[in-house]
């Protein structure tokens, strides 16, 4: 019989492990000395030796989850309880009697660090949602607030998970809030297209009589019409962008055309009425030279006359025609009615003139 301190080879070839319960038989050896068998078996117990000190290293050294390592201990337990070996494999079962409680710890750690990320992704999540709701309820800036939209889902997809009820339950309301605003924007841009059809149908009435009106010769009452289309089109609002554009081209047209004929018949009636205020300053000027600083024989009420008949008196003369001249246009009538009235001026008072020769008396 061979022995060793954790075995033995029986006579007949038994190969006896020791443990704190007893020996046992690992096996059998009939091809040779039994310390050769020692030596297998021995080799046998370094290879779980060797086993238990990786799962040792990769606890201490990696994040290695408590639930593998669990698993791995539980494997190597009944590796170590059933092992055909010769060794101490009541150390190696110790060892990993410490490691169950090391990994037991890391398993509340891990338990707890698990509930606190939980505890966090919910908070991020329900402050994305609680954003995405507000957005969805609030916003009226379109453009804006679907960029925001956007932003928060890419947001929740980079958010760690919550639990399983937690992410479901929170999922409902940001889907439910996503939905809501993009009805939001449909339901304003179908009234916003409803109300640019009523702005345009406006706006159509106004040009078709802008364009009614633009050969009108009626020029005062046109113009004013053309004012008062002009503060219905400001009044009614904006249709889209290309009828807008369409229609003010239409509009603008009409009243462009209008007012430059307008302006060529006014032109025209200037140039001839500009031949008149030649012929009345040519005669105020002769008058002013010529007349001696007398009365007329009809005395200061006549005097009082005397512009008209020189080519002033008052606002009307521009536009009346005169004793002299015939009428004038708009920017000659007052120089012409300033001059007729200088001409007065001269007067002396209380001087009176002869019927005969209109020389001065004493």
């Amino acid at each position: 019989m061979t022995t060793d301190p954790w075995g033995r080879v029986d006579d007949d070839g038994t190969v006896y492990v020791r443990t704190s319960e007893g020996e046992r038989v690992v096996g059998s050896w009939q091809a040779g000395a039994p310390e050769e068998a020692l030596a297998f078996f021995k080799r046998k117990y370094d290879s779980l030796l060797t086993e238990v000190e990786l799962l040792e290293k990769r606890l201490a050294t990696t994040d290695l989850s408590a639930a593998q390592a669990l698993a791995s201990v539980q494997k190597l337990r009944t590796a170590v309880t059933e092992a055909h070996a010769v060794g101490d494999l009541d150390s190696l079962a110790k060892r990993l009697d410490v490691l169950a409680e090391r990994i037991e710890q890391r398993r509340i750690e891990q338990k707890k660090a698990q509930e606190e990320a939980r505890n966090q992704a919910r908070e991020i999540k329900e402050r994305i949602v609680a954003e995405a709701e507000r957005v969805a309820e609030e916003t009226t800036h379109w453009k804006t607030g679907g960029e925001r939209m956007r932003q928060l889902i890419d947001e929740w997809k980079a958010a760690p998970r919550a639990d399983r009820a937690t992410e479901q339950a929170l999922w409902k309301r940001m889907s439910a809030a996503r939905n809501a605003f993009s009805k939001r924007r449909k339901a304003y841009f179908a009234g916003l297209d409803e109300q640019r059809e009523q702005v345009r149908e406006v706006k159509e009435r106004i040009v078709a009589e802008a364009e009614a009106i633009a050969d009108s010769t009626d020029w005062g009452p046109t113009a004013s019409r053309y004012r008062e289309l002009m503060q219905q089109w400001k009044a009614a609002g904006r249709a889209d962008r290309a009828t807008e554009d369409a229609l003010w081209s239409r509009f603008k047209g009409a009243q462009d055309r209008f007012f430059a004929a307008r302006n060529a018949v006014f032109a025209e009636r200037d140039a001839e009425l500009r031949g008149n205020a030649e012929i009345k300053e040519k005669l105020l000027e002769e008058a002013r030279q010529t007349l001696l600083p007398v009365t007329p024989a009809g005395g200061p009420r006549e005097a009082a006359r005397l512009p008209g008949a020189l080519g002033g008196g008052g606002a009307g003369a521009a536009r009346r025609p005169g004793p002299a001249g015939g009428r004038l246009p708009q920017d000659r009538g007052g120089r012409a009615q300033g001059r007729g009235a200088g001409v007065a001026a001269h007067q002396p008072r209380g001087a009176r003139p002869c019927r005969g020769d209109h020389r001065p008396v004493a």
